[in-house]
């Protein structure tokens, strides 16, 4: 691939898929106002102290407690440092997360369409327990149990928490594909829409295509995470067939009746930039796959075979949010409190992230879940310490999307709780969208990244 150039420092049938395309439309809300967000800035490190300790913390005075956090993406890291931070370390805290590193999701198409390393985008945990005392444990969550009040680990052991924060991402539902229903023809066929291995497996089967092949993006029906995600991607690997492979074609083929992100500036810069390299084909709801031939099967429209597939399909909350009765919309998305992020299925619970019903014109996004861990980290304090949640919370949200190594463009909201619909709505006004992609603007993306990650997981910013 191209080196990325210098950086600022059993098959549904079609009746229940036609009732799943309309549930997905109902569940959307706003899809169409996607985003990723800038955070505020990041509040002063207090000194490095030690953990606190391996088991559950047993209470010690008015404040304190003890809080697991399942999930160390956006959300949940985020809770967890602030739930530290703003409790002055009274209420002790366990990040339960498998995964070594935190990878991440945002910045991650660039290294499949410019050459970015991986290694760019992967960040260490270990910051949040030398900065703020945040217990790290390396394992998967299993079970939970809401009326013992309880976490069964893939290793044993069984957590006991007085509030739990749930921020376990998205899972797919493969049963609308049966065709990557077996490990095997996923491997063939991958997402890469959960950044590590599969983004590199994804990366070389493209760098592996001839010149000339075709590659084929299909997106499912929203709500999904990250809106405008496969639009950048699609962008990104046009950008890179137009430098290393010429003759090669991006076919983007869309559930949705439009792109729902960013719309207008997506379809400019493809005919302007990308014409002849990538087409855009909306209204095509994926049925099948076939991962041996390369083949995509749709509902109403002829089947298409490319050489490399990249498939997102149909999303939902993870397992382990759907398998705790806390996926109470569609049996796909939990709802939450907005004051507080409790799941309206089961107390003591608080659900952040992609894994939630969103409000209306709220995106799946990192950023935004980056402010649901910031409003949950400060309802539980209040909780815990007796005293109310504010009535008012306030998130902000921006989204910066790449079209090329260099260039960028953004779209940015503002929401706010309204008491009347009990529901976070976009402030009139607020936010805004870029005229155009410039570098100046990928200059600010790199800056939203550092910003976040430092945020989010504490580490430097330099």
């Amino acid at each position: 691939m191209t080196p990325h150039r210098a950086q600022p420092p059993a098959a549904p049938p079609l009746l229940q898929r036609r009732q799943f395309m309309q549930a997905a439309a109902a569940t959307a809300l706003g899809a169409a106002a996607s985003g990723c967000t800038a955070p505020p800035p990041a509040a002063q490190a207090p000194a490095r102290t030690p953990g606190h300790g391996r088991g559950p913390a047993v209470h010690t005075g008015r404040g304190s407690g003890h809080v697991v956090v399942i999930g160390g993406g956006y959300g949940g890291a985020t809770a967890a440092r602030y739930i530290r931070q703003w409790s002055a370390r009274r209420v002790h805290v366990t990040l339960v997360e498998p995964q070594a590193a935190f990878i991440s999701c945002p910045l991650s198409n660039l290294v499949l369409g410019s050459g970015l390393p991986l290694a760019r985008v992967t960040l260490p945990y270990a910051h949040l327990a030398r900065q703020h005392g945040v217990r790290l444990v390396a394992d998967r969550a299993t079970r939970i149990d809401p009326a013992r009040r309880t976490v069964a680990l893939a290793g044993g052991p069984t957590l006991a928490y007085d509030r739990l924060v749930l921020s376990p991402g998205i899972d797919f539902m493969w049963e609308m594909l049966p065709g990557l229903a077996r490990p095997e023809a996923r491997q063939r066929v991958p997402h890469a829409w959960k950044a590590g291995a599969q983004t590199m497996a994804l990366r070389r089967q493209l760098e592996a295509m001839p010149d000339g092949g075709v590659f084929a993006l299909t997106i499912p029906p929203a709500p999904y995470r990250c809106p405008p995600g496969p639009y950048e991607r699609a962008s990104l690997i046009a950008h890179y067939f137009r430098q290393a492979k010429p003759r090669a074609k991006v076919l983007v083929l869309d559930a949705n009746d439009d792109v729902i992100s960013k719309g207008a500036l997506f379809k400019q810069i493809w005919a302007e930039r990308y014409a002849g390299t990538l087409e855009y084909r909306p209204a095509h709801a994926l049925a099948d796959v076939d991962a041996a031939t390369g083949a995509l099967h749709f509902e109403f429209h002829d089947a298409v075979r490319a050489d490399v597939l990249n498939v997102l399909p149909p999303m939902r909350a993870a397992d382990l949010a759907v398998h705790t009765g806390l996926a109470t919309a569609n049996g796909r998305w939990c709802e939450v409190n907005w004051l507080t992020h409790e799941a309206l299925a089961a107390p003591h619970i608080h659900v952040l992230g992609d894994a939630l019903q969103t409000a209306p014109l709220m995106p799946k996004s990192a950023h935004m879940a980056n402010q649901h861990g910031k409003v949950c980290a400060a309802a539980i304090v209040a909780l815990l310490d007796g005293r109310p949640p504010n009535p008012l919370p306030l998130y902000n949200n921006t989204c910066y999307s790449f079209v090329n190594s260099d260039e960028a463009m953004h779209v940015a909201s503002v929401h706010r709780y309204d008491a009347a619909r009990q529901t976070m709505l976009t402030v009139p006004g607020a936010g805004g969208l870029s005229s155009a992609a410039s570098a100046l603007e990928g200059h600010h993306a790199w800056a939203w990244a550092r910003n976040i990650w430092a945020d989010t997981l504490a580490v430097p910013t330099a």
